[in-house]
């Protein structure tokens, strides 16, 4: 696999899980929250809706590296993103990433309270791990059977940098 085939997995892998820590930086040190990534793979950036009022956007204006954490239990994928956030508040932009499961937290995509954290990737470190838990159960009675060692399947670590054609102002 080369670099392309590598940021081609990562994107695969943002999409496929949606969900993951974002951490922070804060006075006291490092926060972790989950919060829902809207990932534009187009333009190498993930979009977090979030609410102008929360510690995130102190934190990101204070301090814009930040870390996002994805994990794929069933793939044995585990992938860590260095990147750099920025608060957003353009509407169109806020619209235009807005789910109907928003409407839970705010009245919509013109809330006041609304605003954008702009992610733009740096680095990306990927943990591709063996075989499936199906497998692995598998392999191990196999290997408890024969005396003979269980093919689990390789663990690859990847650590790419990401497309730096967009950066932040």
């Amino acid at each position: 696999m080369d670099d392309q085939d590598h940021i081609e997995r990562i994107w695969d892998l943002i999409e496929k899980v949606g969900v993951c820590m974002l951490t922070t930086q804060f006075a006291g040190g490092l926060r972790a929250r989950p919060v829902e990534a809207r990932p534009n793979r187009d333009a190498g950036l993930i979009y977090v809706v979030t609410d102008v009022e929360s510690p995130k956007e102190e934190e990101v204006e204070a301090a814009s590296d930040v870390c996002l954490v994805f994990i794929d239990s069933s793939d044995k994928a585990y992938l860590s993103i260095s990147a750099r956030a920025k608060i957003e508040r353009d509407t169109a932009k806020i619209k235009s990433v807005w789910k109907e499961s928003d409407e839970l937290w705010w009245r919509g995509p013109t809330d006041p309270h609304v605003c954008l954290l702009r992610i733009e990737l740096v680095t990306a470190e990927l943990w591709d791990g063996p075989a499936s838990g199906a497998v692995a159960v598998f392999e191990i009675a196999k290997s408890a059977l024969t005396g003979r060692p269980p093919n689990l399947g390789e663990n690859r670590k990847v650590t790419v940098a990401m497309q730096a054609e967009h950066h932040l102002p």
